[in-house]
């Protein structure tokens, strides 16, 4: 009776998964495009959107904060290329594992996909412990090597030490919701991160103001806010629309699995820990240019803030198409893939000339948002256009970059990942801020931008039609092999 019982069971949840897989899959193989575009999206846009609005209310408390306010803003911004270590191992492995198993769906094999998911989110819990241990010990190291202002030395160790420690729950929030996208539920993905915003928002003003804790209370609402929106997306992958499950069964440390994540992620990592890296060189070279005037840190976080808010739909664009991209690679579809390609392209064109445009015309707006002393909302207002000068360029690379990681093609991913940050942006800095000064930091981002976007637009779009034609062959020659055996 007991093994009817369980018999039963587990027939009834694979009869849901199937029937969760089959309507998901079934749009993403055969669903009108345009509307399908705008329907996976639109809650990755509103998710990049809100993500930016919890982190920047964070910023724009602390930078109200009596005394400290100043001091306090440009700690965050000495922090804050941790906290883009932390999504550059999300990005890792969460990029790196959810196209990879949404092709395995577009292949018809659910049993590998929920492998690459579940090896995915042990890789995810393994880094996040490690992070923790190593942010928790090594706080005052980290803050010194990232180039903090005397002066905000002990705002930034404060907000170390408690992220530090939650960090685990940070990276496994972030790496997670990445395969509840590539499931094409991007709204559910939307709600897991609404979730921790609002959270996080609300307790911001608790803890900073009411129980007087400053930066640490910023800190300590991000992790909590983290922790349940993780929490949230477990709930999720433990029910029965999800097709992605946590299983004991699948948790294998294939080499081939994790090499295959890793590969993929890996332009990604590149792609967010550069971002780390250059955070460093902008305020180490700006530390020396302007003989430690912690002014020209905060009025670098603001442009970054900037850059951050008005890029991040593009973003959005570039991870919603992802399961729509992967699917139909898995499938062979080219001539569907072409048609998608080609919409979302445009849209996010048409977006980055507007909001560049917006950008260019009141920069003063970004100084206001942040209560910025006059010093600070000067450097702003004068240096903006020339930071955001090239970004029109950024935010077209940055969604044709994210469809190449679709597309599975790891090795011009990296290739282009690299060229930004590593070739073209740090050397550029170094150079310009040692010839013209700390104008130099801010100029190089514009000039960096621009020449990286227009080669990268020139060589993706020379290699798609080669990497749709081998992808058409290789399905071609699975057809006939599956057509002999029978």
């Amino acid at each position: 009776m007991v093994i009817c019982y369980k018999k039963t069971i587990f027939k009834s949840v694979s009869s849901d998964v199937g029937e969760v897989m089959k309507s998901s899959t079934e749009e993403l193989k055969s669903g009108k495009i345009l509307p399908l575009v705008f329907k996976l999206t639109i809650p990755a846009v509103i998710a990049q959107l809100i993500t930016f609005l919890y982190n920047i209310v964070g910023r724009i408390y602390v930078s109200n904060i009596e005394v400290s306010g100043m001091d306090a803003l440009a700690a965050l911004g000495i922090v804050l290329p941790l906290t883009i270590i932390i999504q550059a191992f999300a990005n890792l492995i969460g990029i790196g594992g959810s196209p990879r198993a949404t092709m395995k769906l577009g292949e018809n094999d659910k049993e590998e996909a929920n492998k690459i998911f579940n090896t995915s989110f042990v890789l995810l819990f393994i880094l996040g412990v490690i992070i923790s241990i190593v942010v928790y010990i090594f706080d005052q190291n980290i803050v010194e090597l990232f180039g903090c202002p005397t002066s905000a030395v002990e705002y930034a160790t404060s907000y170390l030490k408690i992220y530090g420690l939650g960090s685990v729950f940070v990276l496994l929030a972030q790496g997670l919701n990445p395969f509840i996208t590539a499931q094409g539920k991007s709204l559910i993905a939307m709600l897991s991160i609404l979730i921790g915003a609002v959270i996080n928002i609300a307790l911001d003003p608790l803890f900073i103001f009411v129980f007087k804790m400053g930066v640490e209370g910023a800190s300590l609402a991000t992790v909590i806010s983290q922790f349940i929106s993780f929490v949230w997306i477990m709930i999720y992958l433990h029910s029965k629309k999800s097709i992605f499950r946590i299983n004991l069964k699948h948790f294998q440390f294939d080499k081939k699995r994790i090499l295959g994540i890793l590969s993929l992620g890996l332009s990604p990592f590149i792609m967010t820990i550069t971002e780390c890296a250059i955070q460093v060189v902008f305020n180490n070279n700006l530390k020396w240019a302007t003989n430690d005037d912690a002014n020209y840190t905060a009025a670098l976080t603001i442009m970054l803030s900037a850059l951050q808010l008005i890029s991040l739909p593009l973003n959005g664009l570039g991870y919603g198409m992802q399961p729509f991209v992967s699917f139909n690679y898995g499938a062979g579809n080219a001539k569907r893939l072409k048609e998608g390609i080609k919409d979302v392209t445009i849209i996010a064109f048409c977006f980055a000339i507007v909001v560049w445009s917006m950008s260019l015309a009141f920069p003063k707006i970004y100084a206001l948002i942040f209560s910025a002393s006059e010093e600070v909302s000067d450097i702003v207002i004068k240096y903006t256009p020339l930071f955001l000068m090239g970004s029109i360029m950024f935010f077209v690379q940055m969604t044709l970059q994210n469809i190449n990681v679709a597309l599975g093609q790891a090795k011009s991913a990296l290739i282009l990942a690299v060229l930004r940050k590593v070739i073209i942006l740090i050397p550029l800095c170094i150079v310009l801020t040692h010839t013209i000064g700390f104008k130099g930091v801010y100029m190089s981002e514009g000039i960096a931008d621009f020449v990286a976007g227009i080669i990268t637009s020139i060589v993706i779009f020379t290699t798609f039609p080669r990497v749709f034609k081998k992808r058409e062959a290789e399905v071609e020659s699975q057809k006939q092999d599956q057509s002999y055996l029978n």
